[in-house]
């Protein structure tokens, strides 16, 4: 690798980790547990456009990774993990078309990231009643990832890299 790709990915991943941060410290603002805005996934939509999916894909895992690590939990560890692996492999097909934008391609990802948190709370706790929460969590899916994807798509189309 490159060490001019290698140093763009650090900084992406540290981005990524930063925003992390910054969201844990903001105050839940609806009375549902769970939302979040998603901040990091401003950088991992920024990967995904300017890097590539390998590359996007290593910052998502990384940021999930260390987040865990030092905010989070093994329980939180898998429940990202499902919801990163399951948002990126939805973001990269719809990505890959050429025919939607970063808001489409974001909102996407939201959604299934939530949908992969949920199925692996179901498998983890060995129930499927959580899934009547779901709704909820799509509907703020959808809320964030117009915000992240208009956000990813300012800095995709500013942000020229070396």
């Amino acid at each position: 690798m490159k060490t001019k790709k290698l140093t763009v990915l650090a900084l992406t991943t540290a981005v990524a980790m930063v925003l992390s941060f910054i969201e844990s410290q903001i105050p839940a603002f609806v009375a549902v547990p769970g939302v979040k805005m998603g901040l990091a996934n401003i950088a991992v939509v920024f990967a995904l456009y300017r890097l590539g999916w390998k590359e996007a894909a290593l910052v998502s895992l990384v940021r999930v990774v260390l987040v865990a690590m030092l905010f989070g939990s093994a329980a939180s560890f898998f429940y990202s993990l499902a919801g990163a692996v399951l948002s990126l492999a939805g973001m990269e097909l719809l990505k890959r078309t050429g025919k939607f934008t970063e808001i489409l391609v974001s909102v996407t990802g939201g959604v299934l990231h939530n949908v992969g948190q949920i199925g692996m709370a179901c498998l983890l706790l060995q129930t499927d009643v959580l899934r009547y929460y779901l709704p909820f969590l799509l509907v703020s899916g959808i809320l964030a990832g117009v915000v992240i994807g208009l956000l990813a798509g300012i800095l995709v189309r500013r942000v020229r890299l070396p």
